[in-house]
């Protein structure tokens, strides 16, 4: 139903994720050039030129984000949306996991590099708790009407 608790977690998500399109991961110090990185890339803050595009975090971003929302409307279907929301769950981590690989690769070749992560690094790791959350509820209630289908 839509006036679940799980229904809240699932549209935090999908809010939290969204600002992700909108604020800065991190501010990166490399070679004595000072770079901005989001979601839609590397952009160097001066020139305010995308120096690395990160097409694929992009895309893993505006996914999670429209998978949670779309799960909220999964609520006849409860299994099918403990599926998605567990599918959530892993693309999140995949998006750490690209983050981390395009933190190496720009840190490989430069000498003198300055990680400075700012508090939209933080809003996945808020989404993975909301959505484990999430799945606990929609099980609650999966084994509330399992049992109310026992006792007819």
């Amino acid at each position: 139903m839509l006036q679940r608790i799980q229904t809240i977690y699932l549209l935090l998500v999908s809010f939290l994720t969204a600002l992700l399109l909108f604020f800065p991961l991190a501010v990166i110090g490399a070679n004595d050039d000072f770079y901005s990185f989001s979601v839609t890339g590397i952009k160097h803050f001066i020139n305010d030129e995308v120096s690395v595009p990160a097409w694929g975090l992009l895309f893993m971003t505006i996914s999670i984000s429209l998978m949670a929302l779309i799960t909220v409307f999964l609520f006849k279907r409860r299994m099918l949306q403990i599926r998605f929301t567990i599918f959530n769950f892993i693309l999140k981590l995949g998006l750490y996991g690209v983050i981390a690989y395009l933190l190496w690769d720009m840190k490989s070749g430069v000498e003198n590099f300055v990680f400075d992560p700012k508090i939209a690094m933080c809003l996945p790791a808020v989404c993975l708790i909301l959505d484990y959350l999430a799945i606990r509820n929609i099980g609650a209630d999966e084994a509330l009407v399992r049992s109310l289908d026992r006792l007819r």
